[in-house]
């Protein structure tokens, strides 16, 4: 089957049916199914692509017995042919300057079909986002002179994950745990939006020193907001391997988590058994949907009797978890099996540390209701067979109704989670509007619902509990992220044990959110007790014990005590440069170093570090990674407090150029440099070179996101910015009560950027000296403020920072003179000597304290501005 439908697929179109006709005899079945995967294949291309294709065919002959190309990809010359499909090819590039090889993929006449070269470029973006030791990286990017794409990915020299088990006949821990390493490459893609939709060993290589990477994105499903109407699952592209395809896969219907969960557990399966759970082969493509989607594996135990060796050994014992293990991933029901892949991580761990597992085998009332589903006319004739015995059993019919019953309930509740996290990785309700419009926190809401009816789950909802907490943190809806969280730390206590290793992973995401909330005693406290806990409980090298660390020294440096915050950050970088001098991880660690530098004046330092940072990136990821933009624009921020302008202006435009030539002029993320950059030539008063590109950035988040997406409104807060400066304060004034109406629509009603907005609001009434109207309004920011992020946090700071400045210009110095005070102690707890906002609250201090006559502290003020005035 699949072979005909590929040999089909690549003539014309009027051409294949007689093709098909040919090649199935006598087949009719065949020839049906044959048929319909060549219509399903033209669905989603360009109406021109057919054509196209032929023409390209003509004019091009056979390209893939052509020899190597003469041009060079990049920096990047083939030496070689490593592979080649019906897309295209892949070559083993080398790069002589640094002395390293990469695999170089290009799509083969990339400008006959406009669809085949968007899955491409999806497949660039899937793996520009994705950065984990256990996934080939993407390296670089380009397109040839004639317009065809390629990118250049990390090149792995292994084996597939069988063969590496095969031929070293590695044993059952070690298997488990190279399956347990590919499921945290998997659940890192699932936490980035990405499903790989093709998992199988093939895709998987192994390394000499045991080291797994996961490869192959070219038909992962993402959601993109630029990218989130193309759907994935109808493209030209083969969609699946069919024996470690899920049901839903093979039905047609929509993939999720779910998804990926299956064919890792047919994977495992594969490696404890020694063979696939459904012998698929020379069967026809109804045979096979028929198989996967209606007949029950053998219990990888059994299948390893019969393959002579070619799997593992185990004892009775772990046979029977082994079995449960690989049938709840595997099971035909998405809702029963584990419902993420962290799950069947833990509970490998648990199969690895003798603990017992979290699944259990389906109960009989759940298999006999699902055989009667699966098989209901054959139920049904049975049945009338047996009428006359119906009240013998009655009993027992009863009983198992009650089981069925129960059965079905949990399903249902499984299946609660199911649609709600597939609905965050689908954008939603289609009918609903684009995904990009769709209200995030309206959709949290409605998880937080779900959550409350899953109190017979009390696992699945500590763990919904955390996840929704973590992202309503990340919104900066912190009173609900504060609820979650706290319930998932109590949850995870009372199910797991005040010193188990999931009690400690909830303790340092709260610890995160009280760091947020200015609340550093609170958070200091949970973070060094969830990092004791996971040291004491995991091994040394488990990635949450210097994740911990490194949320600790945030939270140190937000509290603004730098040199203790340097000194916890030196220690976690320390550990990670002995563990590996070259891991994303890593990258973390020196990043949060070099702004603990940063936010302690000490920028010599901080350059350095993130200097290094830089090196190490390119060195990890190659020198044209998005990556690499970001590092840029630390190395801009840093210069840009020194006073050196035109390095920060020239490293904003270095960052600005790659993310262009990465994702091109109007994505999302060249939206956001556009910003930096436009902020950057603000302070230099290049007010017409900045507002063009403001309103660049502008231009491109409504068209993305529509007029009144909170991104929209973060350029538009530039743009009063660039108003006040230029002395434009009524259309300052407009665009800020815009910013204020976006914020009050898409956000609660103490979250802090309606807190922001409202002070800048306030400001345009300063600046016209309308005292009356600006002093209320800076009272409501500050209330929100205290309310949202705590009593010390900066932004609390900077709100008495502008109320007192608000009161002075009105005459009330008595009053200005505590509110100022009280903003400087704040700020000054974070912020260098020299910020701004410091200088002009010594101002406003010299000058107010001087009205009242307390002169030797105005002059103390004015002193220190004149000191910092001269660096």
């Amino acid at each position: 089957m699949q072979a005909i439908f590929h040999a089909a697929v690549d003539l014309p179109v009027e051409a294949q049916a007689k093709f098909v006709a040919t090649a199935c005899g006598d087949d009719v079945e065949l020839r049906r199914a044959v048929t319909r995967m060549l219509a399903a294949d033209s669905v989603n291309d360009s109406p021109v692509d057919g054509d196209a294709s032929r023409l390209a065919a003509m004019l091009l002959g056979d390209r893939a017995n052509a020899p190597l190309p003469p041009h060079n990809f990049g920096p990047y010359r083939a030496v070689r042919v490593l592979g080649e499909g019906g897309m295209g090819v892949v070559y083993l590039g080398e790069r002589s300057d640094l002395q390293s090889v990469a695999a170089i993929k290009i799509l083969r006449d990339a400008w006959a079909s406009m669809a085949r070269r968007e899955r491409f470029l999806t497949e660039q973006r899937t793996l520009a986002q994705l950065n984990h030791p256990a996934i080939a990286h993407l390296i670089d990017a380009g397109s040839l002179a004639d317009g065809t794409p390629w990118i250049a990915m990390e090149y792995v020299d292994g084996k597939s994950l069988t063969d590496h088990c095969r031929e070293n006949r590695s044993p059952l821990r070690q298997r488990l745990q190279l399956v347990r390493a590919v499921c945290e490459a998997v659940l890192h893609a699932h936490q980035h939006l990405v499903i790989h939709r093709d998992i199988k060993p093939s895709n998987v290589l192994v390394r000499a020193d045991g080291t797994v990477k996961l490869l192959d994105f070219g038909i992962a499903k993402q959601l993109e907001p630029a990218h989130a109407a193309v759907d994935a699952t109808r493209t030209g592209f083969r969609l699946m391997t069919p024996a470690y395809a899920a049901p839903e896969q093979v039905r047609g219907e929509r993939v999720g988590v779910h998804t990926d969960v299956y064919s890792l557990g047919v994977l495992l399966y594969e490696l404890l058994a020694g063979a696939v759970p459904f012998d698929l082969s020379d069967r026809t493509p109804a045979e096979a949907e028929a198989i996967i989607t209606g007949e029950d594996p053998v219990k990888p135990s059994q299948r390893a009797r019969t393959t002579g060796g070619r799997g593992t050994s185990a004892s009775l014992a772990q046979w029977g978890d082994l079995d449960v293990l690989c049938l709840t991933a595997m099971h035909k029901d998405p809702a029963r099996r584990y419902r993420s892949v962290d799950a069947f991580i833990r509970d490998i761990d648990h199969f690895l540390g003798g603990a017992p597992l979290d699944a259990h085998p389906d109960s009989v009332g759940y298999r006999v209701t699902a055989f009667a589903r699966r098989n209901a006319r054959a139920v049904t004739s049975v049945a009338v067979g047996v009428v006359a015995l119906v009240a013998l059993v009655t009993f027992y019919t009863v009983r198992l109704a009650q089981a069925r019953d129960e059965a079905r309930l949990e399903s249902v509740r499984a299946q609660r989670i199911q649609r709600f996290m597939s609905s965050l990785f689908q954008g939603g309700d289609e009918a609903a509007g684009p995904a990009e419009s769709l209200r995030v926190v309206t959709l949290l809401d409605k998880g937080v619902v779900e959550a409350r009816g899953l109190d017979a789950e009390p696992a699945v909802q500590a763990d919904l509990y955390a996840t929704l907490g973590g992202i309503y943190r990340q919104l900066g809806v912190y009173d609900r992220a504060d609820s979650l969280l706290g319930v998932g730390v109590a949850r995870w206590r009372t199910l797991a044990g005040e010193q188990s290793p999931e009690a400690a992973r909830a303790q340092v995401a709260l610890g995160d959110l009280r760091t947020d909330q200015a609340r550093y005693d609170d958070a200091e406290q949970l973070l060094r007790a969830g990092m004791a806990t996971l040291r004491r409980t995991r091994p040394a090298d488990d990635p949450g014990i210097a994740d911990a660390g490194i949320a600790l020294g945030r939270s140190i440096t937000e509290r603004g005590e730098h040199e203790r915050a340097i000194a916890v950050l030196d220690s976690v970088v320390a550990e990670l440069r002995v563990r590996d001098s070259a891991s994303t991880q890593l990258v973390d660690g020196l990043e949060e170093l070099a702004s603990a530098h940063f936010y302690a004046g000490n920028y010599d330092v901080a350059d350095s570090l993130n200097r290094d940072v830089l090196a190490l990136t390119k060195r990890l990821f190659g020198e044209r990674h998005p990556r690499v933009a970001n590092d840029l624009m630390n190395l801009g921020a840093t210069e840009q407090e020194r006073g050196n302008t035109a390095a920060s202006e020239r490293y904003f435009r270095e960052a600005l150029a790659l993310t262009t030539a990465f994702y091109g002029e109007n994505h999302i993320l060249t939206a956001g440099n556009l910003v930096y950059l436009g902020r950057s030539l603000l302070v230099q008063n290049r007010y017409a070179e900045s507002r063009g590109f403001f309103e660049r950035s502008l231009a491109i988040r409504e068209r993305v996101f529509g007029p009144m997406h909170p991104s929209v409104a973060n350029t538009l807060n530039e743009i009063g910015s660039l108003a006040i400066r230029e002395s434009q304060y009524a259309d300052a004034e407009r665009t800020y009560a815009r910013v204020l109406d976006i914020y009050r629509r898409a956000y609660p009603p103490t979250n802090y950027r309606i807190g922001v907005a409202t002070g800048n609001l306030a400001d345009t009434y300063l600046y016209r000296k309308d005292y009356r109207r600006a002093e209320p309004l800076y009272r409501e920011a500050l209330e929100i403020y205290i309310a949202s992020q705590g009593a010390e946090h900066i932004n609390t700071g900077i709100g008495y920072l502008k109320l007192g400045r608000c009161l002075m210009r009105s005459g009330r110095f008595k009053e200005a003179v505590p509110q100022t005070e009280r903003g400087y102690a704040i700020v000054g707890k974070v912020a260098a000597p020299e910020n701004g906002f410091m200088q002009a609250a010594r101002l406003d201090l010299s000058i107010a304290l001087d009205s009242l006559g307390r002169r030797e502290e105005a002059a103390r003020y004015k002193a220190e501005r004149e000191k910092y005035l001269s660096k």
